[in-house]
């Protein structure tokens, strides 16, 4: 099975004046093909930071990170942003919506951005907010929609450009249980019938054991929890 991306001996630190943390200290891993993977551990561990470099959000302080085995340190900022743009889908668990936009207008967003003409964006978001269910719900702004409604429009969203791999921040972490639990397998569904690879920053060690991988973080090191 390929990997889509892949960390080599990635290391985070920060500075605050004399002061030296040690975020992530030599992350190996590989995102494969049409995967769900966890990742778990403890607050402040370096999860959502280590799901930021994979995403291109975020540099590491040393190592690397490969997209289909390309380095991404190698890459100019064009390629780069190219890649995140149009290969990576990102859900975040503040969903990040643009408040004074319907939800239809939300997913339509990064065509928009991009110059594509409204008529052919609208076509391609109507068929995404279909797919995540909320068929009735496409003019409604966010503040007319539920947590978990705005969760899939998130969704819709990162999904639009067909992108290879998902990077999902505790997507479940605002929501109630049930809710949360539609949104799992939403995503997981997402994953079966359509192939998109997911990675899933969670803190919910009984999401993790859904995953067909599961990563925990500890120490600034990641560690095979369990593997399907």
């Amino acid at each position: 099975m390929s990997s889509v991306l892949t960390c080599q001996n990635v290391h985070k630190v920060y500075h605050d004046g004399d002061r030296e943390l040690k975020i992530l200290t030599g992350i190996d891993l590989d995102v494969r093909e049409g995967e769900i993977l966890a990742i778990s551990g403890p607050s402040g561990v370096g999860k959502s930071t280590l799901l930021h470099i994979m995403g291109t959000l975020d540099a590491p302080s040393e190592g690397d990170v490969l997209y289909r085995g390309n380095s991404l340190s190698t890459m100019g900022s064009k390629e780069v942003n190219r890649i995140r743009n149009e290969e990576i889908g990102f859900v975040f668990q503040f969903y990040h919506l643009l408040p004074e936009f319907t939800a239809l207008e939300n997913v339509m967003m990064p065509a928009i951005s991009k110059g594509m003409s409204r008529k052919k964006a609208r076509a391609r978001a109507e068929e995404l907010l279909h797919t995540v269910g909320l068929a009735e719900r496409m003019t409604h702004k966010p503040g007319q929609l539920s947590g978990g409604e705005q969760q899939r429009v998130a969704i819709a969203r990162a999904l639009y450009n067909k992108p290879s791999v998902i990077l999902s921040d505790e997507p479940t972490g605002n929501l109630d249980e049930q809710t949360g639990g539609s949104i799992v397998e939403l995503l997981w569904k997402l994953n079966e019938e359509q192939g998109v690879t997911l990675v899933v920053v969670t803190h919910d060690e009984a999401l993790a054991a859904k995953a067909h991988r599961w990563i925990h973080i500890h120490e600034g090191r990641a560690t095979v929890k369990e593997e399907v």
